[in-house]
């Protein structure tokens, strides 16, 4: 594990979280049908409102059509490293419950289902790296996905340990920074707000 990456932490964590972090090049080694089963059934045993479980997941696998097209729908940005990934998978949610109301916590369940995923590749020795960058209308026609069905970001996964010397040099400095994060005191508030 690549230490400068790891969290500087400010109280105790999982090791998980710890060691958690956003690679944006990979290992080449493909990543092993029954993993990407592993992830999306930690992505299955997510906390949901009304158990609704509104997530929904597209996958694709390097060299494959359906990878090249999830590639050519995110943003010109992501376009220049993500092709280091392995595998590539588009979040998106059900937008309404089966009743018709409309699900105002369906993106927050989402979350829940991709951060079970992200913390389970993590103890499988994989990274995820999620992005917003994704034209997410684009993604809905290419896909067909249906009406009441919302694309919301895209992850890649892969084995950590790719060749930074592959990256543009702004990107392989960010690669080897360390991580940072905002203090405690900036978004949690114990009684009252700030």
């Amino acid at each position: 594990m690549n230490d400068i990456k790891q969290a500087n932490n400010d109280y105790p964590v999982h090791p998980l979280i710890k060691e958690r972090w956003s690679p944006r090049v990979f290992d080449a080694q493909p990543v092993e049908d029954e993993k990407i089963r592993s992830l999306f059934e930690a992505a299955r045993w997510a906390a949901s409102s009304m158990n609704d479980q509104p997530w929904r997941f597209i996958y694709a696998k390097k060299g494959s059509a359906a990878y090249d097209k999830i590639v050519d729908c995110l943003y010109e940005f992501n376009q220049g490293w993500v092709t280091h990934a392995p595998v590539l998978i588009l979040t998106a949610y059900k937008e309404k419950f089966d009743s018709g109301k409309t699900n105002f916590h369906a993106g927050h369940d989402l979350g829940l289902a991709v951060a079970n995923l992200t913390l389970q590749a993590q103890a499988m020795g994989l990274g995820v790296h999620q992005m917003a960058g994704v034209h997410w209308q684009k993604a809905q026609e290419v896909f067909d996905v249906p009406e009441g069905i919302h694309v919301s970001t895209c992850l890649a996964v892969g084995y950590y340990g790719g060749d930074t010397d592959l990256l543009s040099e702004e990107l392989r400095k960010s690669e080897q920074a360390p991580r940072s994060r905002k203090k405690q005191n900036e978004f949690a508030f114990e009684g009252k707000w700030g």
